[in-house]
């Protein structure tokens, strides 16, 4: 459970909150939430339980919001994850790892380790970039969130596929 860079840290934020969405469930399994660790840069052994499925879960539900509120909402309830699950930062080595930071209890649960990791992720994103770089995408039939970090771009879609059928039924509706 460890800490390497900020694109990780908003990549897992972001990835999370994506696991349900109207898509189906991506989180329904032990296995599935083991697979979502281990693909995000988890070392092995990564062991979870029917515990941690429904933890992450719930840490999930906090999060979306954030790509969907105002800044100031989005803000209360960062603070209140961090203020629940963040400890003060401090480096680590464990088990022969390079350095690199955490910010969550050393024994911490998956949960509580994603509560604290991404909602660093999330304040460090947003206080570099604004509130408005985090959004929910526009097209009518997704719910996927994303993250921009490119300047003076704004952004609508979480990819280019969902603008492209976007754009298309417009203009489909127009003919009609």
């Amino acid at each position: 459970m460890e800490i390497q860079s900020p694109d990780r840290l908003i990549r897992l934020a972001v990835d999370l909150v994506n696991t349900r969405t109207r898509e189906p469930e991506a989180l329904t399994s032990t296995a599935e939430l083991r697979d979502f660790l281990l693909g995000h840069g988890e070392p092995e052994p990564v062991e979870v339980d029917a515990r941690d499925l429904e933890q992450v879960r719930a840490v999930r539900e906090r999060l979306r919001p954030v790509f969907e509120a105002a800044p100031d909402a989005a803000t209360r309830v960062l603070n209140g994850v961090l203020e629940e699950y963040a400890v003060r930062p401090y480096l680590s080595d464990h088990d022969g790892s390079p350095w690199h930071l955490h910010v969550a209890e050393p024994e911490a649960s998956w949960a509580e380790w994603l509560a604290a990791t991404t909602a660093l992720g999330l304040a460090t994103f947003a206080a570099g970039h604004g509130f408005e770089a985090l959004g929910v995408c526009a097209a009518a039939d997704c719910e996927r969130v994303f993250a921009n970090a490119a300047e003076r771009r704004p952004r609508r879609f979480c990819t280019p596929r969902c603008a492209t059928r976007t754009r298309v039924a417009t203009h489909r509706a127009r003919r009609t």
